[in-house]
């Protein structure tokens, strides 16, 4: 985990800012804003790996040129507070 402790906790902020939001655009999300990125692979273990994220659907759209199906994420504490309701 300490390796990728602030890109954790960038994708925490992130989907706390925006609610549900997909693996491509999270991936942008952190290229943008750290220097040295991260690659898909990192992104996808950091988002399935940490309790605090949930997946929570997916979407077939395009992405890069072509038509990809991308997990949709949400954090789990909201995910749980939906289902309460």
């Amino acid at each position: 985990m300490s390796r990728t402790k602030r890109l954790r906790a960038e994708v925490h902020a992130y989907l706390e800012k925006n609610g549900k939001s997909n693996t491509v655009d999270i991936f942008d999300h952190l290229n943008d804003r750290f220097s040295w990125g991260a690659t898909m692979n990192q992104v996808g273990n950091i988002l399935s790996k940490d309790r605090r994220f949930a997946k929570v659907g997916h979407i077939r759209d395009f992405f890069r040129g072509g038509r990809y199906t991308v997990c949709l994420w949400q954090l789990a504490s909201e995910v749980k507070a939906d289902n309460a309701a």
